[in-house]
């Protein structure tokens, strides 16, 4: 299988156990919304192809990890839209969770995705013991305090914000996380591939706020949000000019910082047409 299938397969395999038999109805159609259509599926996506440049060795591991990853993304945007952040009433083109279930539910299926997370690589690395406790906490790290995503999120809440601790924790973590899994998984060193997640995350969180200012969806969250809430964003930081120069500088530090591996440079070209998604196409033509 490929990639997208080797992740569609896993989501689909995580939420059967999350919603058998015995789930609160509401709550099993509500899990199964917040997963399913799902978006780009970046982040597994990154995982596997961590795992198959350092040889793939342990695939179910790995197919383990990228689904972990997108379950905790996923209830990042689920806790995210809810009236107490961002208070969104769509998500990738449909309603909400919030919007759709309530409150209640939404902030119980956000919980649920957390724990089906860690519940799914704690089940499919039976066979790889010795994987489960570093595969783990790694992904902890990546979503926890004081440097993951609940830090992310917390910022929103300071006086001031440092805004590249910010978009550190709420963005470059969960890529930390991603390509550090691949590369536990198939036997690599997961520090080597730290640089690149960095990159690749700070590129995607310019590109989420040139979305932003530019006054267009990226077919995740609606557009304008950030700018309607008062959330940090970049060009409002540094102005587009150089927001756009920076998406661009980040993008190039990503492919060079591509450790050598078996499958370097089909990971290399697989960021180079990944980058073509991030711009806006309003900007596309000041950009090239």
């Amino acid at each position: 299988m490929d990639f997208p299938e080797r992740i569609e397969a896993g989501m689909q395999r995580a939420l059967r156990y999350a919603t058998a038999n015995g789930c609160p109805p509401i709550l099993a159609k509500a899990l199964r919304h917040a997963v399913f259509p799902g978006g780009a599926r970046i982040r597994p996506r990154l995982c596997l192809a961590v795992a198959a440049a350092c040889g793939d060795r342990e695939p179910l591991a790995a197919d383990s990890a990228a689904v972990a990853i997108e379950l905790l993304h996923c209830a990042s945007l689920v806790h995210d839209d809810m009236p107490c952040f961002d208070n969104a009433m769509t998500r990738r083109g449909a309603p909400s969770v919030h919007a759709q279930f309530g409150e209640e539910i939404a902030l119980l299926v956000g919980d649920g995705l957390i724990i089906a997370a860690f519940e799914t690589i704690a089940r499919e690395t039976q066979q790889t013991p010795l994987l489960t406790a570093p595969m783990i906490t790694t992904i902890a790290k990546a979503v926890g305090s004081p440097y993951g995503l609940v830090a992310g999120q917390a910022w929103e809440s300071e006086p001031e914000i440092n805004i590249a601790a910010y978009h550190r924790a709420k963005t470059a973590s969960l890529f930390s996380g991603a390509v550090s899994t691949g590369a536990i998984a198939s036997g690599g060193n997961p520090r080597e591939w730290l640089v690149l997640a960095d990159a690749l995350g700070a590129a995607y969180q310019v590109a989420d706020d040139l979305y932003d200012a530019v006054g267009q969806s990226d077919a995740g969250k609606p557009a304008g949000q950030d700018s309607r809430n008062g959330k940090p964003n970049i060009v409002a930081s540094i102005g587009l000019e150089a927001a756009l120069a920076r998406l661009k500088r980040l993008v190039a530090e990503a492919v060079d910082s591509v450790p050598d591996c078996p499958g370097a440079e089909g990971f290399r070209a697989m960021i180079r047409n990944e980058a073509t998604r991030l711009m806006p196409k309003t900007l596309a033509t000041s950009a090239a």
